[in-house]
């Protein structure tokens, strides 16, 4: 059941999974270099109309509650004055009631206590202290929509710290930034400290224990030896955010895990143990809606939690943050210049290129887009744990955005090359059915060429031979009635790379023969410009004519024919040989198919196992060999019709090849590999045409009926693509495996 589930989804990724790349390194390079400028530069544009921000900080939001919970901060204890205290005491508390909280307090030793209740209209604030100078009270700055609150009368401006805090937009409201310091204005003609409640708390507690704070040659915020980086309106995901004061990024402790908390009445009815009190920071607010209803933060989406935090757990954050950094060195969330960052943006953009030109089946291409999401967020939360904020849902995007614009791109191209190559092998259909008619009209050669002597071919001089000015030939590789073929060098290329240099000598000189002949070449050359931009396909570097022959100057591959390793030249191959043999062709033909061309000389001497990396390399395409004489003698037992006999099937031969024409050919390849037998030399069932060779060899019934399909003498029986093939070999791995 599971090999089944298994075929069919290799079935599915096999349409476009091995299409190899059809663009040169340069212009390859130059296509992920250009989309991914392009999307990067889109996504800036953006990200500057701040249409990415909230995402970007949704995602923050999502790690800091995916954080593992810190431990409490046991320096700080929170009294929460609740609406249960409330439905006992009337709001406002009473001044004797405040009084009476902060003695209670006092007595127990704290090292600081914050008020965080406006206590403006009452005069007598902690009157009755030993060490007023130990409490903060609080008031609130002034803006456009609400004027100021005052502090205390009777407390001095250095104990005074406002309450204000800054929310990110008017959409979400939510408390990211702990705000510490602020310019003086003369709008504040009572609350004129600069310093907010929390920050002044937390630096008092720390100057108690000799730790004093200054500002760097950049003007930052330091406590001991504790930097706190100011944040500026672009930092990590913000775009042209509010940043005026001194802000820095919250670090959030989970409110479940936040300080030890005790309420008004516990406080007032000695419900309290003096060491929860002892030495700490206490922090004195309401957490009653009724007062007010709090703020949102990145912890209001849990279900658990309030949607609403309590202005009072607010400053204990920042207070908590700011204390632990210096004592405890607890990370300050730090985040990368905008450099880095969009250089980081810019690299994710490439990959999606990348991936793009790599994987260009779209299932396949989402599977590999996912698992590199998947990556980008282990990144990020890897770091998030660091307390490094970077971007995520940005470079996510400009992956995804980048690959679907290469491959509507790839697509395109794609399109429009194949549009060109079926041009080409509509116009080379034309010109062979021209060369078969003009040969059709003349049963001998012309006086001229019966004259030509083609075994001079071979006994040209090579030493002086410079073809086109450039090649410099260095020796014959083969000769034959077809012309030479030539191992030269390129004399206008850097470093003079070898090459191989193909002459096609036309059947016929004259003027008529020779302009279709020429059209069949160029349009040749043109198909085989495009085929040989497949890794396993010689490349063309150059055609041209000369002196009314023809040459190609394809790459030079370095290794030997498949014949040499087939019988009779060694003994009979392994299934598994013959299965990866014909598997690693079948790629090949599924390339050249998608573009309607067709080898049409399949044999073992046509295909070459390249020593570099012991892959199989297609070569010697065989439509322009129509404009070649034919030689008695010739080996192979070549036939009028282009091909080999025994490899190629009856349509070919009579002068109708189809795209499984070359199916058969390479059907053939593997009935000899695994017999031994020469396809010439097997005998044709009389009934039905199809070649007999099951009974010469022991093969299992799969192998036999992917062969068998691959050459019936009909060819409307066979498979129809290579595809097909290769997914009916792959099931076949698959069970045997």
């Amino acid at each position: 059941m599971i090999n089944e589930i298994l075929v069919k989804i290799r079935a599915v990724l096999l349409q476009d999974q091995r299409s190899p790349l059809t663009f040169s390194v340069p212009n390859f390079l130059s296509i992920i270099l250009f989309s991914s400028l392009v999307v990067t530069s889109l996504i800036w544009v953006i990200s500057e109309l701040k249409w990415l921000q909230n995402s970007e900080l949704s995602i923050y939001d999502q790690m800091l509650r995916s954080r593992p919970p810190e431990p409490p901060d046991n320096r700080i204890l929170l009294v929460t004055i609740t609406q249960e205290d409330l439905n006992r005491e009337k709001w406002p508390l009473s001044d004797q009631t405040i009084n009476k909280l902060l003695k209670k307090l006092e007595s127990y030793q704290p090292r600081v206590i914050g008020l965080n209740i406006y206590r403006h209209e009452q005069k007598n604030l902690a009157a009755n202290l030993k060490k007023q100078n130990q409490i903060i009270a609080t008031c609130l700055l002034s803006n456009i929509d609400r004027s100021e609150v005052a502090p205390p009368a009777n407390f001095p401006i250095d104990n005074i710290g406002f309450d204000d805090v800054v929310t990110d937009n008017a959409v979400d409201q939510v408390i990211r930034r702990g705000l510490l310091f602020v310019d003086y204005t003369t709008e504040d003609h009572q609350c004129k400290t600069r310093f907010s409640f929390a920050a002044l708390l937390a630096i008092i507690y720390l100057e108690k224990q000799g730790i004093e704070y200054s500002f760097t040659e950049k003007q930052e915020l330091q406590i001991g030896k504790t930097i706190f980086p100011r944040l500026y309106k672009d930092a990590g995901n913000y775009q042209d955010t509010d940043d005026d004061g001194y802000q820095i990024l919250l670090n959030y402790r989970h409110p479940n895990h936040l300080a030890q908390q005790v309420t008004l009445t516990q406080v007032l009815t000695d419900q309290v143990n003096p060491n929860w009190v002892k030495d700490r920071l206490v922090i004195i607010g309401t957490t009653a809606a009724s007062v007010h209803p709090g703020y949102y933060t990145p912890y209001s989406n849990l279900s658990d939690q309030p949607a609403r935090m309590p202005r009072v757990f607010i400053h204990a954050q920042i207070a908590s943050q700011i204390i632990s950094a210096v004592l405890d060195n607890r990370p300050i969330i730090y985040y990368f210049p905008d450099t880095y960052e969009w250089l980081w943006i810019w690299i994710c953009s490439i990959v999606g290129a990348i991936v793009a030109r790599q994987w260009r089946h779209p299932l396949l291409l989402i599977i590999v887009e996912f698992f590199i999401i998947v990556s980008i967020v282990g990144i990020a939360a890897g770091l998030y744990l660091q307390a490094i904020w970077i971007p995520l849902f940005t470079p996510s995007l400009a992956l995804v955005i980048t690959s679907v614009a290469v491959m509507g791109y790839t697509t395109y191209q794609t399109q429009k090359q194949n549009q060109a190559i079926l041009l080409q092998v509509e116009k080379q259909q034309e010109a062979i059915a021209q060369i078969s008619l003009i040969l059709d009209q003349s049963t001998q050669l012309p006086s001229d060429f019966n004259n030509f002597d083609f075994s001079e071919i071979s006994t040209f001089k090579t030493d002086d031979l410079l073809l086109a000015g450039r090649y410099k030939i260095l020796n014959t590789l083969a000769s034959g009635g077809f012309g030479c073929t030539y191992l030269a060098e390129d004399t206008q290329q850097k470093g003079n790379p070898i090459c191989v240099v193909k002459q096609l000598m036309p059947a016929r000189r004259d003027t008529r023969f020779m302009d279709v002949a020429r059209r069949l070449f160029n349009t040749e050359a043109e198909i085989l410009a495009v085929v040989g931009k497949h890794d396993q396909i010689p490349k063309l570097f150059a055609s041209f004519e000369e002196n009314k022959e023809f040459y190609l100057v394809q790459e030079y591959i370095i290794g030997h024919t498949l014949s040499e390793e087939l019988p009779p030249e060694t003994g009979v191959k392994s299934e598994a040989y013959v299965v990866d043999m014909l598997k690693e062709i079948l790629e090949i033909l599924s390339f050249i198919h998608q573009h309607r061309v067709i080898h049409r000389d399949i044999k073992p001497t046509n295909i070459i196992r390249r020593t570099q990396d012991n892959r199989l390399v297609l070569i010697d395409f065989g439509a322009v060999k129509l404009i070649q004489p034919r030689i008695e003698g010739e080996t192979e037992l070549a036939t009028v019709a282009i091909g080999t006999r025994g490899y190629s099937p009856p349509e070919q031969f009579a002068g109708h090849p189809r795209l499984c024409s070359d199916i058969y050919a390479l059907g053939m390849i593997g009935i000899q590999a695994i017999t031994g037998i020469p396809p010439q030399e097997l005998p044709a069932n009389p009934e039905t045409g199809n070649i007999m060779w099951r009974n010469r060899i022991n093969v299992s019934d799969e192998l036999a009926r992917i062969l068998d399909k691959m050459v019936c003498y009909h060819f409307g029986d066979r498979y129809q693509s290579a595809t097909s093939v290769i997914q009916d070999l792959k099931s076949l791995i698959i069970r045997n495996s």
